[in-house]
């Protein structure tokens, strides 16, 4: 790329550099509108607003809102402070059409101005600006809606911790009542049943020994148009040579971790409290 302008056959603006992908936030927007459509379905329908809060995990105050108003309300767009590289997005366009492109001058020169945010986030936002017309891969087109996941024995909302947890579950280990939240979560999110098939491929990858098939799994993971996966395999590949030796290799760590961590417990349990040889007598073994 000789000319961050160049993106797209158009002008790039300031205001464009750091949503060159504007898929996702499409994506909330319309989940977004279909939750408003639904409040305004059930309030016609004669439904109070608790009701309403109830049956959708909506909060009450937001429900209320939307039925007063009668029309979705634009979201305020977040307040950037320093610790956001797109903060400085002035300083870093003339800096990157003058050829300064390397991202530890950038992240010197910005702390200098009193940048606050970490390296890695302004190393993300300058991928961006490297590669504006890579093409992502998707194998699975996802529908930008997707409906809330309702628990069908209480008809509440089922929570992100409990989808997280049940989507590392192997089915064989589902009790029924959990059994029966994946089938929702399934049905209400295509986004969940691919990062479920993801998953429980890649733990029988690392409980087998054949490292081979960790490559396949990062080409389906990278391709799968779900960013958190795409973003946990790039991540994976970065120490490509360890994960492969977890999965073909006998030896753990995890003894030498565990009495690390255990030393961490105790040190700080009695920090202010005891000397060393008390904390010399928990940690040895008794003769």
């Amino acid at each position: 790329m000789t000319n961050l302008g160049q993106f797209a056959g158009r002008s790039l603006l300031p205001a464009e550099a750091g949503e060159l992908n504007p898929a996702p936030r499409q994506a909330r927007r319309e989940t977004r509108k279909s939750a408003f459509d639904r409040v305004q379905t059930l309030h016609l329908a004669g439904k109070s607003s608790r009701h309403i809060a109830a049956q959708t995990g909506i909060g009450w105050s937001t429900v209320v809102k939307w039925i007063r108003s009668g029309c979705l309300p634009d979201r305020r767009p977040a307040t950037l402070t320093p610790s956001s590289p797109s903060y400085f997005q002035d300083f870093l366009l003339r800096q990157w059409e003058a050829g300064n492109r390397l991202g530890r001058h950038l992240f010197h020169d910005l702390k200098h101005r009193g940048y606050t945010g970490s390296l890695s986030h302004l190393h993300r936002l300058l991928a961006k600006w490297r590669h504006p017309d890579r093409e992502e891969k998707i194998k699975v087109e996802l529908p930008t809606e997707e409906s809330r996941a309702i628990d069908p024995a209480t008809g509440w909302q089922i929570s992100p911790v409990v989808a997280g947890a049940l989507c590392m579950k192997p089915s064989k280990m589902l009790t029924p009542p959990q059994a029966v939240k994946v089938a929702a979560l399934k049905e209400a999110s295509p986004g969940f049943f691919i990062m479920r098939r993801l998953a429980m491929r890649f733990r029988g990858i690392l409980r087998g020994d054949d490292a081979d098939k960790l490559d396949e799994w990062l080409d389906d993971a990278q391709s799968s148009g779900v960013s958190s996966i795409e973003r946990f395999a790039r991540v994976l590949h970065r120490d490509i040579d360890a994960v492969k030796n977890a999965i073909t290799e006998p030896w753990s760590n995890g003894q030498a971790e565990g009495q690390i961590n255990r030393l961490k417990t105790l040190k700080r349990a009695m920090y202010g409290r005891a000397g060393v040889e008390l904390l010399r007598t928990r940690l040895l073994p008794l003769p």
